[in-house]
């Protein structure tokens, strides 16, 4: 199968991962013993933030403070993390680590709230030691994931990814990024996404080695992809998890772009990217998963007239990006105990 492009003149940007956006760096920081991990978006300074939840088991915090009609406008950073309700405490170390550094939400002299939103994905039963007690390590992971956040990062069994599980892959941390030549307003468009992969369904078409994604792959990101011959498997459940319990799954991501767009805009671009699990997953948005896509814009360069023409084509890259960004989790991702990896599996 031939890698094709998702629009006509956007190409990857130089790093291919979320970064490539300006002003954002990604951190990961990981438990090998515990197989989990956190990623935090962090980006140079606070950004508009947008939100959508399509899953049926989602674990977040300050979601519903990203709804447009609420005060606080811009968050100041994201939080992606394993260990399902125990790393929702990642969020605490991320605020922890901006407000020693007087970045956040400006209460009172000094004081300051930084705006963390974050989503949890399950790893629980993946065979690593749990036993952590009173002292689960997601807020020390949290705050180390600050520390190193850098605009290069590594994917597959990293950050968030490390214990994930893609349908009967191991699955991973994945990122792309997109840019179109001069699609803003005296500056080139750039949108990139950011995955926690451990959806309940299949990233691979049934029957084959050819990721649902394939079609958006760009410049070799998912190796040969094989041309799928034949009827498809009609089996809708096919390639997903064998025995799924409510909250065991999840696809957490960020989406984001350096456009200005206002809080219901960047809303819409977290709908609109939505689509790309569509693409990259079947089956998607079950009750098992709980699927979330957070939207950040750095408010680079604003979009050209009319603005909901280029909205729309934000979202439709972005949607593009968060497929790619899925599957490229998976296929980056190690076998890790009994979670074999796509190239293992598929001996490529």
């Amino acid at each position: 199968m031939t890698d094709s492009v998702s629009s006509p003149g956007v190409i990857p940007g130089p790093r291919n991962l979320i970064s490539d956006v300006d002003g954002i760096a990604v951190g990961n920081a990981s438990d090998m013993a515990a197989r989990s991990g956190v990623s935090v978006v962090l980006p140079d300074r606070p950004c508009v933030g947008g939100v959508d939840v399509r899953g049926g088991a989602p674990g977040t915090r300050e979601t519903d403070l990203l709804n447009p009609t609420c005060l606080v406008d811009k968050v100041d950073a994201v939080v992606l993390s394993g260990g399902s309700v125990y790393g929702l405490d990642a969020a605490s170390g991320v605020t922890a680590w901006l407000s020693v550094r007087g970045r956040g939400f400006q209460v009172v002299g000094a004081m300051v709230a930084p705006i963390v939103p974050a989503a949890i994905l399950f790893d629980l039963t993946n065979g690593g030691d749990k036993n952590w007690g009173m002292t689960p390590p997601y807020r020390a992971l949290g705050i180390a994931a600050c520390d190193a956040a850098a605009r290069d990062f590594q994917l597959g069994n990293a950050g968030a990814g490390l214990g994930a599980k893609a349908g009967i892959y191991k699955g991973g941390l994945g990122s792309a990024s997109a840019i179109l030549k001069g699609g803003l307003v005296g500056a080139d468009l750039q949108v990139g996404a950011l995955v926690g992969a451990n959806p309940f369904g299949s990233p691979v078409i049934p029957g084959s080695a050819t990721f649902w994604a394939a079609p958006f792959a760009m410049n070799g990101e998912l190796g040969a992809q094989p041309g799928v011959t034949g009827v498809l498997d009609p089996a809708p459940m096919a390639g997903s998890k064998l025995h799924p319990t409510p909250g065991s799954n999840t696809t957490i991501c960020v989406v984001a772009t350096n456009a200005i767009l206002t809080p219901a805009q960047a809303q819409r671009v977290a709908i609109m990217a939505h689509d790309g699990l569509a693409r990259a997953v079947r089956p998607v948005h079950t009750p098992f998963d709980g699927d979330i896509v957070f939207c950040l814009a750095t408010g680079i360069a604003p979009l050209a007239a009319p603005e909901f023409l280029g909205l729309s084509l934000i979202g439709a890259i972005a949607a593009d990006c968060l497929a790619r960004a899925l599957a490229r989790g998976v296929y980056e991702a190690q076998s890790l105990g009994d979670m074999r990896s796509y190239r293992d599996v598929h001996g490529v």
